[in-house]
C-alpha cells in the first residue's frame, strides 16, 4: 500500500516557496505539474477524508483485471486509449467503493494530486486534459468523461463525474492566488494560476520533442513518451494513450521500477550512489548475467505481484558486474517500452532525451547510450517536469507561448566495442 496525506503536499509547496520567499514579489504566474493518477477524496470543506491512493500503490491490482474481465482490454483502449492496470485512477476508485464504500459516499470531490494543490492555490476545482487522460474515466479520444466506464465502478456515475473537476483545454488558466493562498505562501494576491498538469506531460512540454524524438524520465519509477498528433490506442495495454498538456497526445510507457532498483542493489554492496554509479561503469557484464528489476511487482508488464531476479551468477562475478547488470536491467525494460512505441505506429527514430533523477547518474548516461546504440541528449541537471510548469506559468502570465525549451546539459555516446543490442537480447531471452 503507498498513501500520502495530500496536506503533506501542500504545506511542502509552503515551505518550498518560503526558501525562496525574496523572489516571490516578482512572480506573475505559478502552474503545479505533479505525479499522475492518485486519488484525492475531498470533503466540502476541501479536506481530504482518507490518505491519497497513489500511483505506485498495487492494492487495486484484483480491481484492474475485474475492470479488463468486463469490458475487454480491445474496448478499454478504444474508449479511453488505456487499459486498466493498478496504477490507473479508476481502479483505486473500484477498491475504495468495495472496502470503503463510505468514503466513496461522503466525498464532496474526487481529483488528482496536482488538481489539489490548483485547488489550495485558486479555489477552483479544475484539471488538464493530460493528466485526466490517466483516470480511465476520461478519454482523450472523446475529450469527455466517460460515465459508461464509471457505471462500471460505482452505481450512479453521474453523481461522481458531478464531483469531478472541470477540464481545461490546453493553457487555459484555472483562476488566480486567493487571499488566504497568498497569506500562507508568499505569493501576491490575483497573481495567474495556470491549469498545471502530470509530471510526463510537464516533461514533454519543457523538452519541446519533435517527431519521431523519444523522452526516457529515470526516477523511482520510468517512462518513455513521445508526442503525436493523433490519439493512440493500444489493446496490449503496454502503451497507455495518454493526451499531453498543449492539445497533441502523450503515448508512454511506464515501469514500477527504475532508479529505486539501483539504489537497492547499492545498499546491499554497501555503496553510495558516487561508487555504485563507478563500478557500474568499471565492468563490461557477461550477457548471461541478467537482472529482472521487478522489485516492487511491475506495470509494464503487468505483472504486481513479481519479484525480481537476478540470473546467471558465476563464481566470476563481481560486485561491479552486479551494478552494471543492475543499470542495463532498468533500461532493458525501458528499452523494451520504445519498442512497444514503434508497434503502436509512434516514430522512434529521433533524439533519445534522458531526463529525471537518474539522469545525473554517469552510469545510467553511459549504459542508456550504449544500450540505445546511438548519441543520447542528456538533462542532467534540470527538473523538466518543473520547467514545463513554468511553461505553463509563463502562458498564464503572458498569454504568449514560452519561446524557449530545455537544451541537454551533455551528450552521452555509445562506448566503442559494447554491442548494446545483445544485452537487449539476452534480457528479453530471460522471458518477461
Amino acid at each position: 500500500m503507498s498513501e500520502q496525506d495530500p496536506a503533506s503536499w501542500w504545506s511542502a509547496l509552503v515551505e518550498a516557496l518560503s526558501q525562496v520567499s525574496v523572489y516571490l514579489r516578482d512572480v506573475k504566474a505559478i502552474s503545479v505539474v505533479a505525479q499522475q493518477h492518485g486519488l484525492v477524496c475531498l470533503n466540502a470543506d476541501g479536506v481530504s477524508i482518507r490518505p491519497a491512493k497513489l500511483w505506485n500503490d498495487t492494492t487495486s491490482a484484483a480491481h484492474a483485471h475485474a475492470l479488463v474481465e468486463r469490458l475487454g482490454a480491445d474496448v478499454w483502449a478504444q474508449r479511453c486509449g488505456l487499459v486498466p492496470v493498478s496504477s490507473m485512477t479508476i481502479t483505486k476508485l473500484a477498491w475504495l467503493a468495495d472496502n470503503e464504500p463510505d468514503v466513496v459516499a461522503d466525498a464532496d470531490a474526487f481529483m488528482l494530486p496536482h488538481d489539489f494543490l490548483t485547488l489550495r492555490l485558486c479555489g477552483r476545482r479544475i484539471t488538464d486534459r493530460g493528466d485526466a487522460s490517466g483516470t480511465g474515466w476520461w478519454s482523450p479520444i472523446s475529450e469527455s468523461y466517460e460515465p459508461d466506464l464509471l457505471a462500471l465502478v460505482v452505481e450512479d456515475p453521474q453523481l461522481v463525474i458531478d464531483r469531478l473537476p472541470e477540464v481545461l483545454g490546453p493553457w487555459e488558466s484555472a483562476g488566480v492566488v486567493t487571499d488566504s493562498a497568498a497569506a500562507a505562501t508568499g505569493l501576491t494576491p490575483g497573481s495567474r494560476v495556470a491549469c498545471g498538469t502530470g509530471d510526463n506531460m510537464g516533461s514533454a512540454n519543457a523538452l519541446g520533442l519533435g517527431p519521431g524524438d523519444v523522452a526516457m524520465s529515470l526516477g523511482t519509477s520510468g517512462t518513455v513518451f513521445a508526442v503525436t498528433e493523433h490519439a493512440i490506442s493500444d489493446p496490449e495495454g503496454i502503451v497507455a494513450g495518454f493526451a499531453d498538456s498543449t492539445g497533441r497526445y502523450l503515448p508512454l510507457v511506464a515501469t514500477l521500477n527504475a532508479t529505486k532498483v539501483t539504489d537497492t542493489v547499492a545498499r546491499w554492496l554497501a555503496a553510495d550512489r558516487d561508487r555504485f554509479s563507478k563500478m557500474a561503469l568499471e565492468a563490461v557484464p557477461d550477457l548471461k548475467l541478467v537482472v529482472k528489476p521487478y522489485f516492487d511487482g511491475e506495470r509494464t508488464p503487468n505483472l504486481p505481484e513479481a519479484t525480481g531476479t537476478l540470473l546467471g551468477l558465476t563464481n566470476k562475478t563481481t560486485p561491479a558486474d552486479i551494478a552494471a547488470a543492475s543499470h542495463i536491467g532498468v533500461i532493458c525494460g525501458l528499452m523494451h517500452g520504445i519498442d512497444a512505441l514503434a508497434s503502436s505506429d509512434v516514430e522512434t527514430s529521433g533524439q533519445l532525451h534522458l531526463t529525471g533523477g537518474g539522469a545525473r547518474s554517469a552510469a545510467y548516461q553511459q549504459w542508456v547510450a550504449d544500450v540505445w546504440g546511438r548519441p543520447v541528449a542528456v538533462h542532467a541537471d534540470q527538473e523538466s517536469a518543473a520547467a514545463g510548469a513554468c511553461r505553463q506559468a509563463v502562458f498564464a502570465a503572458t498569454g504568449t507561448e514560452a519561446a524557449w525549451r530545455l537544451s541537454p546539459s551533455v551528450v552521452a555516446y555509445p562506448r566503442t566495442g559494447i554491442d548494446g543490442g545483445m544485452y537487449r537480447e539476452a534480457y528479453e531471452e530471460q522471458g518477461r
